[in-house]
């Protein structure tokens, strides 16, 4: 049976691991399951992590590499995880891309998971929420709004996302 929701993990801060001897941050694993289950979530999601990296590393393959995911999805609902860095231009990509039928939830956060006074989990569970009440269409989810896709831009000034 189909589930009704895909989670496609990409990475960014969302997952990003602390090492506490170097105070690099690094990949290891998505936190995404754990997230779902402290959230106590009873929604019917399948998660599939296409990558785990930085999003100012992400390259248009990269992006084309997440389109071809979401069309070949069988999910009418997609959330993606995403560094916030670059997720305007991924949000855009998808939108030029034209998947007809999907609602696309983008979201991350910008401070780890793992660092525990992260905004992940409030943005995860708003971008659960915003993919099953929007229409069809590309939507970036940030605390607590979901904005157009192709309007999303990041306030480097203020950390937050507007639309334009």
């Amino acid at each position: 049976m189909e589930k009704q929701i895909r989670i496609i993990v990409t990475g960014g801060t969302f997952d990003k691991e602390y090492d506490e001897l170097t105070g690099a941050l690094f990949f290891k694993d998505t936190h995404v399951g754990e997230m779902l289950r402290l959230g106590r979530s009873e929604l019917d999601i399948e998660v599939e992590t296409l990558m785990l990296m930085d999003s100012l590393e992400m390259t248009q393959a990269h992006r084309e590499s997440l389109v071809q995911s979401v069309r070949q999805c069988p999910e009418k609902r997609v959330l993606i995880t995403h560094g916030t860095d670059t997720l305007e231009l991924t949000a855009r990509t998808l939108s030029d891309a034209k998947i007809e039928g999907k609602t696309i939830v983008l979201t991350g956060a910008m401070v780890p998971y793992k660092f525990g006074s992260s905004d992940g989990l409030f943005n995860l569970g708003s971008a659960l929420a915003f993919v099953q009440s929007l229409s069809a269409g590309v939507y970036a989810a940030m605390n607590g709004r979901a904005l157009l896709g192709t309007r999303v831009v990041k306030d480097r000034a203020t950390g937050k996302f507007r639309e334009i």
